[in-house]
């Protein structure tokens, strides 16, 4: 049984933790996905987006494993770990979701994916669908999805600006008449009065943000919070001078974005050079 390592600065979130040992395990073996699944009995696309942090599996699976590697429960255990971490973060993510539709003034930077308050329903259900959702359950997150839209729809919208990294508009979609309507559909709510779309060009150099989609939130009673989100963890962030810190890195990526008019006319750009007729 391969030796007990100690969980290292890069692998203490729990579900990257557990990902992380499944494709050491391996490794050690020598064994392939395809091999894998032969000897366990499970796919091997299953094995290969457990490796990549992209699903947790079932216990059964994971007690397979433990066999399989003679691990005695230690897959089960990181799996529990991440299966609770992953509760967490749906609770913090519920936390966040009822501070959004509080919020007075909402100020996001979104590092490759067009941000969930503008997607179309193409474009939603083309992204949750990669993120692993299925039949009955990807019309309900689909629908969750648009759903959030209408804060920016009501009488009283709250004001709205995001800056987006030019790899949002360079990631086109599978389907390109969805595709095309989310570019449409970015043109149209740039021209709403609460609505600010700023595009953050190639070239601009490296800075804070980088990796990391954030929203910042100004509430009623004028506290900021933010909420960062990287490609396995979402974080609630309420601490003072963190949100304050993220505040100003935010000013200083609009400092380095288009303007308003430059960004609607890149858009636009991007627009025209999508097939004109997507649907024949």
């Amino acid at each position: 049984m391969p030796q007990r390592r100690a969980i290292t600065g890069r692998s203490q979130e729990p579900r990257a933790r557990f990902a992380e040992e499944l494709r050491l395990l391996r490794a050690m073996k020598g064994v392939s996905l395809r091999a894998l699944a032969d000897a366990v009995g499970w796919d091997a696309s299953l094995f290969g987006k457990m490796e990549k942090g992209q699903t947790l599996g079932g216990p059964e699976v994971v007690e397979a494993l433990d066999l399989y590697y003679g691990t005695g429960d230690k897959l089960l255990t990181l799996w529990e770990l991440a299966i609770a971490d992953q509760t967490q973060f749906k609770e913090r993510y519920r936390r966040y979701m009822a501070l959004e539709a509080e919020a007075v003034s909402l100020w996001q930077y979104s590092v490759a994916m067009v941000p969930g308050l503008l997607q179309t329903a193409g474009y939603a259900s083309e992204a949750l669908a990669a993120g692993g959702y299925r039949g009955e359950e990807l019309e309900q997150q689909v629908n969750a999805r648009l759903g959030r839209r209408a804060l920016l729809e009501s009488e009283e919208p709250p004001s709205f600006r995001a800056i987006l990294s030019e790899s949002v508009l360079r990631n086109s979609l599978r389907d390109a008449r969805a595709w095309w309507e989310q570019l449409e559909y970015l043109v149209e709510v740039g021209e709403r009065p609460n609505i600010t779309l700023y595009v953050l060009p190639f070239g601009r150099g490296l800075h804070a943000m980088v990796n990391t989609d954030v929203m910042l939130m100004r509430l009623l009673d004028g506290r900021a919070v933010a909420y960062a989100e990287s490609d396995l963890l979402g974080e609630l962030i309420e601490e003072t001078s963190q949100v304050e810190r993220l505040l100003r890195t935010y000013d200083d990526l609009r400092d380095l974005a288009l303007s308003p008019a430059e960004s609607r006319t890149f858009i636009l750009r991007v627009l025209e050079e999508a097939p004109c007729e997507p649907w024949i």
